[in-house]
């Protein structure tokens, strides 16, 4: 039971983490949008995106409900974040603290990563709907 009970304030606290930074992309967007990769196009619709793909996982792991999909897709997303922004961000900025400022977002983002697919492959008897309750 307590096992149950540990898991839960887990998941709630990425949760919460979760929708602060979905917040940060609606209060700061244009501080969010200097993350966004140049080839894409309307940087400033990435940014309110990411900011519901993570208010949107948050809500899942709240409600219990759609666990396993919120939380692969937050990891395919954290993941694509380390691969498509901190990774290059780090080879190619030009300050050593620039440089250390990447890396750690990658590991952060590697760290939410490995929580969020780890939360999604226990999300074994979640309700799907209504009537599954």
């Amino acid at each position: 039971m307590i096992h149950l009970t540990i898991s839960r304030i887990a998941i709630w606290l990425l949760a919460v983490v979760m929708i602060i930074f979905g917040i940060m992309h609606f209060t700061n967007p244009t501080g969010m949008l200097n993350y966004v990769p140049l080839y894409l196009p309307r940087g400033i619709v990435w940014v309110y995106l990411v900011g519901i793909a993570f208010i949107l996982a948050a809500m899942a792991f709240i409600s219990n409900r759609y666990v396993s999909l919120a939380g692969y897709l937050l990891a395919v997303l954290l993941i694509a974040f380390v691969v498509l922004i901190h990774i290059p961000n780090h080879l190619n900025s030009g300050t050593p603290e620039l440089r250390q400022a990447a890396l750690v977002n990658a590991l952060k983002d590697t760290a939410i990563a490995g929580f969020a697919m780890y939360i999604a492959s226990i999300a074994k008897h979640q309700r799907l709907t209504e009537s599954d309750k």
